[in-house]
Parts: C-alpha cells; sequence; structure tokens
C-alpha cells in the first residue's frame, strides 16, 4: 500500500456536503444584463414553484458552444433583441432543488447593449419582456443573484 506523499491531506467530504454533492446535478447556463441608457431589459417567466417573477435572460450552455455564445442566442430567443457584449460581468453559482435532485447551477452574465430588435420574444418560456429603469428592475427583482447583479451595476 502506498503512502501519500508528505505535506498532502486527503480530504474527506461532511457526511452532510458528501449527501448534498452525491446525486447532484450541474447546469452551466450564460445570460445577459441588456442595457439601453439607463434601462435593463427584463423578462417575466413562471418559476419552478409556479410563481411569475421578473429575471434578466439566460439560459443553457449547448455542447461546443462558448458561454458569449450562448448568452447572445439566449437573449435573442427570449427578448427578441440582438445584442452585443460590451463586456464579461459577473459569474454566480447556487443550487435549487428540482425534482427532488439538488442541482448546482453556474451562470455566467455579461453586459449588453442591444443592437436592433429582430421578433419577439420565445412565448414557450417568456411571459414578458420590458425595458425598466434600475429602480423598477431593483423592485421587480426577487433572485438573490439577480439582486446582486444590480448592486454591482450601480457601482
Amino acid at each position: 500500500m502506498s503512502k501519500p506523499n508528505p505535506g498532502t491531506k486527503k480530504h474527506r467530504l461532511s457526511p452532510r456536503l458528501r449527501d448534498r454533492v452525491r446525486g447532484s446535478r450541474f447546469e452551466f447556463s450564460a445570460g445577459g444584463v441588456v442595457q439601453d441608457g439607463t434601462n435593463l431589459l427584463m423578462v417575466k417567466v413562471q418559476n419552478l414553484e409556479g410563481k411569475q417573477i421578473w429575471t434578466f435572460p439566460k439560459g443553457h450552455i449547448e455542447k461546443g458552444e462558448k458561454a458569449e455564445e450562448a448568452a447572445l442566442r439566449e437573449v435573442q430567443e427570449e427578448t427578441g433583441y440582438r445584442c452585443e457584449i460590451v463586456k464579461p460581468f459577473q459569474r454566480v453559482q447556487y443550487f435549487f432543488r428540482r425534482d427532488g435532485g439538488l442541482t448546482k447551477k453556474t451562470v455566467v452574465w455579461f453586459l449588453m447593449t442591444a443592437l436592433e430588435k429582430t421578433g419577439t420574444h420565445d412565448a414557450d418560456e417568456i411571459l414578458e419582456t420590458e425595458w425598466v429603469s434600475m429602480d423598477d428592475a431593483q423592485k421587480r427583482a426577487t433572485y438573490k443573484s439577480d439582486k446582486q447583479l444590480l448592486a454591482r451595476l450601480k457601482k
């Protein structure tokens, strides 16, 4: 039996963390915080609990797709706006439960500006889209991660 190298530790997860990681799913998404002057583009969706909430457009990164490509595609699909990326903005991670299982989600956010309206929003996923002021966005945002995006944007 080989001995571990000196100075290395064998990492053991606590039972609680081990249970949290075991059976977990991982999702990777990208999205855009789209600005037009002082206004922000928000989408109204139905969350997993069936509540209607306002958030920012985002979606899954497809196989072979870069985060930037996914963010631009998802924003256009969900809002009907073709956008360009101004700069990478923030990476957030959070856990949520779906179908009795735990999911760890990582979202890469980009600050964007709208170039043109190309169509309408995806009616299967998005109930409504609206340009709102920063103050209105802060009142509408319910997700902790969205509130963090807004706080960072105000700096």
